[in-house]
């Protein structure tokens, strides 16, 4: 049963920091990369996993390496361009997809963009607490 989880996706600033932030507090060891990191998580994914009680500012992001990869023993894609990406790999470890949104694409005001960011967030959550089931199976 997997117990060491990698979340990727492109930028690793939101969907896949967030990911890896609730699997951490849901007691699975857990880690996150992107196939083109960017400088620094995103400000909104930090404010809305706070409100969950989950502190991510000192999440960093990190490119993906194969030889990390291979520490994992699944790969969970959070983005269609991670999974595509990864699929020209050969992937050392089983990979599931979640195909979620990229809030950080979202514009409007403010409240508009946290709505977007509490909308996956809370995605995320669910998804991340069913594989939490599963692996404890």
């Amino acid at each position: 049963m997997p117990k060491r989880v990698l979340f990727v996706c492109t930028g690793n600033s939101a969907r896949s920091q967030m990911a890896e932030g609730f699997a951490r507090a849901m007691g699975i060891e857990a880690s996150s990369a992107g196939t083109h990191p960017k400088e620094a998580v995103h400000p909104l994914a930090i404010a809305v996993m706070a409100e969950k009680g989950i502190d991510i500012s000192r999440q960093t992001p990190k490119p993906f390496d194969l030889d990390f990869a291979k520490t994992f023993d699944l790969i969970v894609t959070v983005c269609g361009e991670a999974d595509a990406e990864c699929a020209q790999l050969p992937l050392p470890v089983p990979k599931v997809h979640w195909n979620l949104p990229d809030p950080a694409k979202v514009e409007g005001s403010e409240s508009e963009r946290l709505r977007a960011f509490r909308q996956v967030r809370d995605e995320i959550e669910r998804l991340v607490s069913q594989l939490v089931t599963q692996l404890q199976g």
